[in-house]
């Protein structure tokens, strides 16, 4: 028998920490500075296998077939927010899907209209992550979403909706954008991994119930997704195990998922990334190769790593789909 004192052991109170406020920090990304599609040039870059992918995406929307975005936070961080709402506007995306720390650069740039502050010196003083308005707002909106039945992300755009007056950059916000629009953004956080984690208030019961709500949401489109595309950009890790996760659910469930295209947008050299890697290589080790490009495809359709900044990568991808048009 485990003795009742060792199934509790000692926890910190996390209400003891303290917040300050946000709009005092220096932000590295703001309203000002995010990139402009169709003003802004595209930077010159090739890829043939990039060209073949933009036409399976085409094609997958002509046929009225998905395509998911999964992302990680540096697509905001690199300032391309308004790359995803756009392309989300012009209907090439049908479903928008990231982690916990894609939504709250998202949501910061919403009410502060500036996100993404100096890590390595706000590690040092405990100020990293402590910020009241961030912290406390997303973990209203959640826990008051979740109390009603919805999800993550629509718990977000809700609570903007209900509150313009804090969110004078919502224009520019991809959850509440997505919402307006008819198309599911869902958030897959893991406890622990975002700032609002850190806050007082945070409700890790209703953080994880509307996560989890989402991720049902997610498995339903990716239920859908034969004939059409999976995409996924810098997203090292949750991306590729949820998007496995969801396939396996929806083909244990009977659901035809197996011509798809799939592709991972990242900045790792992987060389001939089709073929077969050793458990002695490191690169099996990378999520995306095996749970996006290769194993997902096994059944039929084709898997792409495109290898570019996502600063390169994204405007590119909107040119070159938008141009089609």
């Amino acid at each position: 028998m485990i003795p009742q004192e060792h199934l509790k052991p000692q926890r910190l109170d996390l209400s003891k920490t303290k917040t300050y406020s946000a709009r005092e920090r220096v932000n590295l990304v703001t309203i000002e500075n995010l990139a402009r599609p169709g003003i802004d040039p595209i930077p010159e870059w090739s890829n043939a296998e990039f060209d073949e992918l933009v036409q399976r995406i085409i094609e997958a929307r002509q046929k009225g077939r998905p395509v998911v975005w999964f992302m990680g936070a540096h697509v905001v961080k690199c300032g391309l927010s308004r790359y995803v709402i756009e392309l989300a506007k012009r209907g090439f995306i049908t479903h928008i899907a990231g982690n916990g720390a894609v939504s709250i650069h998202d949501f910061e740039l919403a009410y502060l209209g500036g996100t993404s502050e100096h890590v390595p010196t706000a590690i040092e003083d405990g100020t990293f992550g402590m910020w009241e308005e961030t912290g406390a707002w997303m973990n209203q909106a959640i826990k008051e979403g979740y109390a009603i039945g919805l999800g993550y992300g629509a718990s977000l755009a809700y609570y903007i909706d209900r509150h313009p007056e804090r969110f004078p950059y919502k224009d520019d916000c991809i959850v509440y954008n997505a919402y307006k629009l008819g198309i599911p953004a869902t958030y897959h956080k893991t406890i622990g991994t975002d700032i609002i984690d850190e806050h007082p208030t945070a409700d890790f019961a209703a953080l994880g119930g509307a996560s989890g709500i989402d991720f049902a949401i997610f498995c339903n489109n990716i239920a859908q997704l034969e004939g059409g595309v999976f995409l996924n950009f810098g997203s090292a890790v949750t991306g590729p195990e949820v998007f496995l996760k969801a396939l396996a659910i929806v083909r244990n469930q009977g659901y035809i998922v197996k011509h798809i295209t799939t592709a991972n947008f990242d900045i790792i050299p992987l060389g001939d990334y089709r073929s077969e890697v050793s458990k002695n290589h490191f690169h099996y080790y990378y999520r995306p190769r095996k749970n996006i490009v290769n194993r997902p495809v096994s059944l039929g359709g084709k898997g792409y790593y495109i290898e570019a900044n996502h600063m390169v990568s994204i405007p590119n991808l909107f040119a070159k789909l938008t141009a089609k048009r």
